[in-house]
């Protein structure tokens, strides 16, 4: 039998007020709704609930069963709507995102320790994997990605860094051995560590220079798939088995410890940096809507440090 809730709840707040005006105002609502409401209730039922008179209105003996067992019925309902609510005021539940491994290794660790600890209720699950997937059937309710692979209808809010490099590196003890390149088509002549697209795809290496931009496609006795493979690909470089190219950020660090050189660094392309994407903007969940506040708060922190460094920089400069 199929009874509509809001009957329902007119019934059990005219049973609890002992009248239809009194239970109206008490719920904010007009006496000839209510009165409607508990009409479709006793017709779907087939039994009449209240005596009315013109001076009273009384429960019969089965109305006052029915709201003697209702009423523990709908009080586990208010429980199972607090817990939601709760949900809603203090911001927990789970959060699942999708990310490429580059994302989960150079651009969350700025945001998700500040972020958890923002919000202790929240449990974050970070699937990463370098394949563009269907959000809404992995399970995930937002992913980053750059704008190249961005789906129209979905929503895009940049996250980290809004400029990056790609670069090459190798180490220098390969360098002294087989040269240091001067153009990008030098690297036709080297031994080159590549990576390959999820999508099986050797993905070619891109340069740009004084608005000359080209495309090499080099070979080398390395190849890796998407992941952890670039892992592999710098411990070979650093091994000095070639050259390599991989985010800057990546490899900044290498740099910085003399395990590996730049190759060609006047030609590194730059490219936008990732962002946020999720379906829709309507019911977004508590938890989504948090971490979209919460890096859109970061970037905003992130541009006014950056005015400030390149103020200074300019003053010093002067």
């Amino acid at each position: 039998m199929s009874i509509d809730f809001g009957d329902i709840s007119a019934f059990l707040a005219v049973a609890r007020a002992g009248g239809f005006r009194d239970a109206a105002r008490a719920a904010g609502d007009s006496a000839s709704r209510l009165s409607e409401a508990v009409r479709r209730l006793e017709a779907r039922l087939g039994v009449r609930l209240f005596h009315r008179t013109t001076r009273s209105v009384e429960l019969t003996a089965v109305g006052r069963e029915l709201a003697d067992r209702l009423r523990p019925a709908i009080a586990e309902v208010d429980l199972a709507l607090d817990v939601v609510n709760g949900y809603r005021e203090r911001i927990g539940g789970p959060l699942r995102l999708n990310v490429p491994v580059s994302a989960a290794r150079l651009v969350l660790p700025d945001i998700v320790p500040g972020f958890l600890a923002a919000y202790p209720d929240i449990q974050l699950e970070i699937v990463a994997e370098d394949s563009f997937v269907d959000l809404v059937a992995s399970g995930c309710d937002a992913g980053i990605r750059y704008d190249e692979r961005l789906e129209q209808d979905m929503i895009a809010v940049p996250i980290g860094p809004r400029q990056q490099r790609y670069a090459l590196a190798a180490a220098s003890a390969y360098l002294d051995r087989c040269g240091r390149p001067a153009h990008p088509r030098d690297l036709l002549g080297h031994n080159c560590l590549r990576g390959r697209f999820s999508s099986g795809a050797l993905s070619p290496w891109e340069f740009e220079k004084d608005g000359e931009a080209l495309i090499v496609d080099p070979v080398g006795q390395l190849v890796v798939g998407p992941g952890g493979g670039a892992d592999l690909l710098i411990a070979a470089a650093i091994g000095g088995v070639g050259i390599m190219g991989l985010f800057e950020d990546w490899l900044r660090p290498h740099f910085d410890a003399g395990a590996l050189e730049p190759v060609l660094e006047p030609w590194w392309p730059r490219f936008s940096g990732p962002f946020l994407y999720y379906p829709g903007r309507r019911l977004v969940p508590a938890p989504l809507r948090a971490f979209i506040d919460f890096v859109k708060a970061a970037g905003a922190d992130q541009a006014v440090r950056l005015q400030a460094a390149t103020a200074s920089s300019s003053m010093a400069s002067a």
